[in-house]
């Protein structure tokens, strides 16, 4: 039986299941696209809430991920709207506890966490159009198709998106690089 359908059956273990499979994948989106770790966990915590309310309305039990991110990304952009944003990242020695032991030594996980800290850095000084695509494309695995049905956008426009995003940043890593040597 599909996760989702043991949802529907109120089964208080894919409840469960559900929240640790797409918990992180979940916040990690709304993080990238608020800018707020805390705010980023309640997003998730009322996504889940209305998931688990509205399972009815998931049509096809094999897009449950999808269905999640969508809301996930509808709150964000509510939030977005009444909300002033702060620069939020995690410190690193945050970042240094959750790293996964990945075979690395403890110097090479400190340099790949700092090249993921300025890219996300870069990402955040991004305007939240050109952010958003970007995320969606490169972090979540969602298809032009998918993120054109998710922002109800026109592929075109997406792609466009996508094209300037990038774009800006590498001006924004550039103009970062710049700065990181003239403290040097």
């Amino acid at each position: 039986m599909e996760l989702a359908d043991r949802i529907k059956q109120q089964e208080e273990a894919a409840f469960t299941e559900t929240m640790q499979l797409y918990g992180d994948y979940l916040t990690r989106t709304a993080f990238l696209l608020l800018k707020d770790y805390q705010l980023s966990q309640e997003i998730v915590q009322d996504t889940f809430f209305i998931a688990f309310q509205k399972i009815d309305q998931l049509e096809n039990p094999n897009r449950l991920k999808s269905w999640l991110t969508t809301i996930v990304w509808n709150q964000c952009r509510s939030t977005m709207r009444t909300l002033t944003f702060k620069n939020v990242f995690a410190s690193r020695h945050e970042k240094l506890e959750n790293s996964v032991d990945n075979g690395l030594t403890p110097e090479d996980n400190i340099l790949g966490i700092e090249r993921n800290m300025e890219l996300a850095n870069a990402i955040q000084k991004l305007s939240y159009k050109y952010r958003e695509v970007i995320i969606l494309y490169y972090y979540n695995d969602l298809t032009i198709t998918e993120i054109s049905r998710l922002t109800q956008t026109k592929e075109s426009t997406i792609k466009s998106r996508l094209k300037r995003g990038r774009t800006s940043l590498k001006d924004v890593l550039s103009t970062m690089e710049v700065a990181s040597h003239a403290r040097e």
